[in-house]
């Protein structure tokens, strides 16, 4: 049996579920029935029934077994009376609880970041992120091989030749898989070059990179600003691959948006990680563009949870702009001020209905203009071998020739500030700054 069909994989068919977690004793209660609804919409995703849910409170989850036996016993004899095939636990799982709770249950178990993993391998569409997916996956499996025991060899190139004196079969999947993560390490590490090399020739073009909760309505706003089809479905995580795409500031400036794969609380970290060159073009942008959905009744500890995970990435050092989308799903429009008031410099829109979108774009300008040095050089015509490396540093605003040379209006922007005056500073006019 191949690594694939081994791997749990819930998308072959609508496997009947039950989702399971703890809450912490003396917690926020209705928060921690809004996150657990979260679960089941995650088993959904990935092509899961859930029948029924199942939470205890503790104070800390058991380490044996994650939950009480009580629970247990009533999971197991609910699973036996309407043939339940799949457990779903809302956190991460270690090997030992997987191998306790299956043997406990007779059912199979999943955790949070399994069903994660699961959800991005259907998702995956370019080699990019079906090389970062496996590379995830590889990772999520290694610890778990005791469970998980396969023969790898034959999908993996082992056989004879691959086994040292006295080494167990698990050994050996181990030592195979080690091997096929640094083979997926390598691939990505070109990816990663080639995306760089990509990026880099776009110039001067400012970059604004959307981040945000999944099902934010990131790739709605996208096709809003844009006016460029691209792929909106209302399902969490529906955009995996990076999608970047040409539009204009109202100065007729060139810009680039892209769209990211959507955070989410409890993110495996080997996933995040796994991801770094997707979440490349966010790290690599002018603009961070925090999208959140202020129709959703948690919607500030989604906030939270994208704060924290662009901590992790560290993309804080760039100006991020928050924007509140979905003011039109408001139950009225009055709590559009009260939160105004509250975040007063965000911006408000409806990408769906197109609200404020002109708004934005203006407030994009404003970013723009903010981050940029302005600069009136004269370039004598003897200076020409220069003009492409202006090119590349500056964007040129207007260009007025006379017999001796040209005069430019330029902007400039932070990063290429300091060479951009190591090669030109001879030659400015006037700084208007």
């Amino acid at each position: 049996m191949s690594l694939e069909e081994k791997l749990i994989d819930v998308r072959k068919k609508a496997e009947r579920a039950v989702t399971v977690a703890v809450f912490k004793k003396g917690g926020d209660r209705e928060m921690s029935y809004e996150l657990f609804n979260e679960l089941e919409l995650l088993a959904e995703t990935a092509g899961a029934e859930v029948v029924e849910t199942f939470h205890q409170e503790l104070t800390r989850p058991i380490g044996a077994t994650y939950i009480g036996k009580g629970k247990l016993a009533e999971i197991k004899e609910f699973a036996k009376e309407n043939k339940i095939a799949l457990a779903i636990f809302d956190d991460e799982l270690s090997p030992v609880q997987i191998r306790n709770l299956e043997k406990e249950l007779e059912i199979k178990v999943l955790d949070r970041s399994g069903l994660i993993l699961d959800i991005f391998a259907q998702r995956a569409q370019t080699s990019e992120a079906k090389t970062q997916v496996e590379l995830a996956q590889m990772q999520y499996l290694m610890p778990r091989l005791t469970r998980m025991w396969t023969h790898l060899s034959k999908q993996y190139g082992g056989g004879i030749g691959t086994r040292g004196p006295g080494e167990t079969q698990i050994e050996v999947d181990r030592r195979l898989i080690r091997t096929r993560i640094e083979r997926l390490k390598d691939k990505l590490k070109v990816i990663e070059t080639q995306s760089d090399q990509k990026r880099r020739s776009r110039g001067n073009v400012p970059t604004f990179a959307l981040v945000g909760y999944t099902n934010a309505g990131k790739s709605t706003l996208m096709k809003a600003i844009t006016e460029a089809d691209v792929y909106i479905e209302n399902k969490l995580f529906a955009t995996l691959d990076t999608t970047t795409r040409k539009f204009s500031l109202p100065s007729g400036q060139d810009s680039i948006l892209s769209d990211t794969v959507g955070f989410i609380r409890k993110i495996p970290s080997h996933l995040v990680a796994s991801f770094r060159s997707t979440l490349a073009e966010a790290r690599e942008a002018d603009f961070i563009i925090h999208v959140v959905d202020i129709s959703h009744k948690y919607f500030a500890e989604h906030i939270k949870t994208v704060d924290t995970t662009l901590a992790k990435l560290k993309i804080t050092d760039k100006p991020i702009l928050q924007v509140f989308n979905k003011i039109d799903l408001l139950d009225e429009l009055e709590m559009v001020k009260v939160y105004q008031d509250h975040y007063p410099d965000s911006i408000f829109v409806s990408a769906s209905k197109n609200m404020n979108i002109e708004t934005l774009l203006n407030k994009f300008q404003e970013l723009y203009d903010r981050s940029s040095n302005n600069f009136r050089i004269f370039l004598p015509y003897e200076q020409a071998s220069l003009i492409q490396k202006l090119f590349a540093l500056t964007e040129i605003v207007e260009q007025k020739d006379d017999e001796t040379g040209s005069y430019y209006e330029l902007k400039v922007q932070d990063e290429n500030l300091f060479h951009f005056k190591n090669l030109f500073e001879q030659f400015i006019v006037e700084d208007e700054k």
